[in-house]
């Protein structure tokens, strides 16, 4: 699969090559706080076939908990791009800034542990609590 995106204002691009790792929506607490309350809709592509092929995104990792995740975005008009796990190669692409969104084609719902009332979930979807395997 071959994806390509970037920010809002055009300012960072990006490019993905590779077979996805995952295609999901999260309703984990961190996710809603990123997303303004919905579940975070992402495909998590190998690392290294992703690159931003114009502009550089701004990175920021919380501090105070253990195993932080990285959040990349555009220091111009805020949309967040990709999060990068620690020891995990992938980079996990929001699905709102693909070029073309239909190439996402969900496959489960994960972290419903903190999914608001107000979330949905497609009839059939797989759902896990945690991550599938925990």
């Amino acid at each position: 699969m071959r994806l390509e995106g970037g920010c809002y204002c055009g300012a960072v691009r990006y490019k993905a090559e590779g077979d996805p790792m995952m295609q999901a929506q999260c309703h984990c607490r961190e996710c809603q706080y990123i997303s303004g309350g919905a579940p975070n809709t992402f495909i998590a592509m190998p690392a290294a076939g992703f690159s931003y092929v114009s502009g550089q995104p701004k990175q920021f990792t919380r501090k105070d908990l253990e195993r932080a995740v990285t959040r990349e975005f555009c220091a111009e008009c805020g949309t967040h791009l990709v999060t990068k796990v620690p020891g995990l190669p992938a980079a996990i692409l929001k699905v709102g800034t693909l070029d073309e969104p239909k190439q996402f084609q969900p496959q489960m719902a994960i972290y419903t542990c903190d999914m608001q009332e107000f979330h949905a979930i497609p009839a059939g979807m797989k759902t896990f609590e945690k991550l599938p395997g925990h």
